[in-house]
């Protein structure tokens, strides 16, 4: 018995277990480590060390952005963190996902401060809202706050009645949010109906912003002892003595929605995703164009996801990829691929912003013209050539073997793949594709059989007792 422990210890069984102990006591190791992180939290906010959170909001205000802060406020609260801070430079961006980031400062037990810097950052049209909602409000040296009339998701101007209504909704939100936290509702309402802006002075005076504070230390001392409120009630921030700073950035989901969010990567993505798909149809069996296709159609849907988007321009992109397709399949004169290439261009106009509702200023929320532009001409004409050169081969003519299709005829051949009812024969030295005639059965390899007749570079072939079967009969009628 002991004889045969070593040729356990050596075997496979033994080294597949070695590899999953290891990579079990990894996991063990991981989940002790978020355990033991989690109680050393626990601790440190029982010894009464406060902990703050900065949180890095950096570009414009999405879905992805709503998604990011949501999820810091989260885990602020289930951390025990004492203050929030998120750190804000925004040009603007979606009312939607202003109003969520809104929503979820205000219900909120964590003291939430905005925080405008660095220095020259701004919290522009839809930072103007999330900045008046924070429990404090604190602006760096050559910041500005402000202008926040409604546009058109374009950057355009609305027309009248739209617009008229559209402001006034804004203003009564910021009006909402100021007699929330008690700031000046007058002033903050002209950043609407006026699109007024002040620098970070300026917004102490008028009593929009709280203190101006060049870095994180000095808005940590001037924020320590004020009574702020949130959702429970009312607190006394404690930022003057031994703090435990923690960074928060995005995650690599987050991250990356970011990037798939941008209306060019989603319409670059969702379009040459249709095109590999149309490239795997015309060609099936390569499997490299559908796989890339599809996992492109997933990556830029994902993006387009997180964007306002319409359902127009998602079937236009499709009715494109439908006329390219058929531009390949029928012999007409090109008028599929221009039909894809026209319907390509109005769904990348119609895909992102077009039938948008009214937005705060902030990036342009469409699809770069030259961009689409380029690209559908591209796809176009490349379509329109890969179509012809597919046509073209379709009118060659087959194969001609040096014996004439006459002397093919009535010839033996040898089955060289078993025909089952195809398969491939030699005849006169060369090896030909062939297929039984129907009801004959399976030929195997080695068997002799006749060929009937030509059909382009197919042969048509007999099993030979059939054949000297028919022979026999006739010679016997004769």
């Amino acid at each position: 018995m002991y004889a045969i422990f070593p040729i356990i210890w050596s075997g496979p069984a033994f080294r597949r277990a070695v590899r999953l102990s290891a990579a079990l006591l990894f996991v063990l190791g991981g989940l002790s480590g978020l355990v033991y992180s989690g109680r050393a939290e626990a601790a440190q906010a029982a010894q009464g060390v406060p902990v703050v959170r900065v949180v890095e909001l950096d570009g414009a205000i999405d879905n992805v952005a709503s998604r990011y802060i949501t999820r810091s406020l989260d885990g602020a609260v289930r951390d025990g963190v004492s203050v929030v801070i998120i750190r804000l430079d925004t040009p603007g961006g979606l009312l939607d996902a202003t109003r969520t980031i809104v929503e979820r400062i205000f219900a909120s037990p964590v003291p939430v401060v905005v925080y405008v810097a660095p220095e020259g950052a701004q919290a522009a049209s839809a930072g103007t809202f999330v900045g008046a909602s924070a429990s404090v409000l604190a602006m760096a040296p050559a910041t500005n706050i402000g202008a926040a009339s409604v546009v058109g998701p374009g950057g355009e101007d609305l027309p009248e009645t739209i617009s008229k209504k559209a402001n006034e909704d804004a203003a009564a939100f910021i009006r909402s949010i100021a007699d929330r936290r008690g700031r000046n509702g007058e002033a903050l309402e002209t950043a609407v109906s006026e699109a007024s802006a002040w620098s970070a002075s300026e917004a102490a005076d008028v009593g929009i912003s709280d203190l101006v504070a060049s870095d994180l230390n000095e808005l940590l001392e001037g924020i320590d002892g004020m009574e702020v409120e949130v959702s429970g009630g009312s607190i006394e921030l404690d930022t003057g003595g031994a703090l435990e700073i923690e960074f928060v950035d995005m995650n690599l989901i987050e991250r990356s929605l970011s990037f798939l969010a941008d209306p060019n990567i989603a319409f670059l993505l969702v379009s040459l995703g249709g095109l590999a798909l149309v490239i795997e149809l015309w060609n099936f069996g390569l499997w490299i164009p559908g796989t890339l296709g599809v996992m492109m159609l997933l990556l830029g849907f994902a993006g387009v996801g997180n964007l306002p988007f319409s359902w127009a321009g998602v079937g236009l992109l499709a009715l494109a990829i439908v006329l390219f397709f058929m531009e390949a399949q029928a012999p007409g004169v090109g008028f599929f691929g221009a039909g894809g290439t026209v319907a390509l261009i109005l769904g990348g106009i119609f895909l992102v912003g077009f039938f948008g509702a009214p937005e705060i200023p902030g990036p342009a929320l469409s699809v770069n013209r030259w961009l689409l532009y380029g690209l559908a001409i591209a796809a176009g004409l490349t379509v329109l050539w890969f179509a012809n050169e597919v046509r073209r081969s379709r009118k060659v003519s087959g194969y001609a073997s040096p014996l004439a299709r006459e002397q093919i005829v009535g010839q033996n051949a040898v089955v060289e793949v078993k025909l089952a009812p195809s398969g491939e024969v030699r005849v006169a030295g060369e090896s030909w594709l062939a297929e039984l005639e129907v009801d004959e059965g399976v030929a195997e390899v080695g068997e002799t059989v006749v060929v009937s007749q030509v059909d382009n570079i197919r042969l048509v072939v007999a099993r030979q007792d059939k054949t000297e079967t028919e022979t026999d009969g006739e010679t016997g009628r004769a």
